[in-house]
């Protein structure tokens, strides 16, 4: 199948599946971090605003702040670039051009553990998201800077059996599920 036919019969399945309430559970993300000894020092979590039925990553966020994480989401640049900029949970939000939530906050941050979310994947850690490459091109950027742990936040239906990948694609270190 072609990307483009994963995304759109993905995203029907996301929005068919909405009203389930399914969750990611925030203890599994920490039993990754602790295995992989990744909690050293590196308290610096990216997120994302949940958009289009995607996983709520906020209730997430917010547990991870109350552990004293500093937490970040993004904020969408020219030419399909992104930085991440330092919230809180009680900081308010502006809507971008494409419908997101994004903090107003000028502080860019350089998160040591950021989730992505996802439209499908499979299980070699390949990740299709809308096609803009925004997160490709971040996580390529920011690993020329610091050593990141990527984990994706899906529902399980959203696995299919391959993504077809390219060069500009990022692999991701780990995908959890509902």
């Amino acid at each position: 199948m072609k990307k483009s036919q994963i995304r759109k019969k993905i995203f029907y399945l996301r929005k068919k599946n909405s009203y389930k309430n399914l969750e990611v559970s925030f203890e599994d993300i920490m039993h990754i971090l602790k295995k992989n000894k990744f909690l050293r020092d590196r308290k610096r979590i990216g997120g994302y605003y949940p958009y289009n039925y995607e996983v709520d990553s906020i209730k997430i966020l917010e547990k991870f702040e109350k552990k004293n994480f500093q937490i970040s989401l993004p904020r969408v640049k020219k030419n399909s670039q992104m930085d991440f900029f330092q919230w809180s949970i009680k900081d308010p939000l502006y809507i971008n051009q494409y419908g997101i939530p994004e903090p107003i906050n000028k502080r860019i941050t350089y998160p040591s553990i950021l989730l992505v979310p996802l439209l499908a994947f499979d299980k070699n850690m390949n990740r299709i998201g809308y096609g803009g490459g925004f997160y490709d091109r971040y996580i390529k950027k920011i690993k020329k800077i610091k050593k990141i742990i990527t984990i994706g936040l899906a529902y399980s239906f959203q696995k299919v059996k391959e993504i077809p990948s390219n060069k500009h694609d990022v692999k991701l270190d780990f995908i959890i599920t509902d």
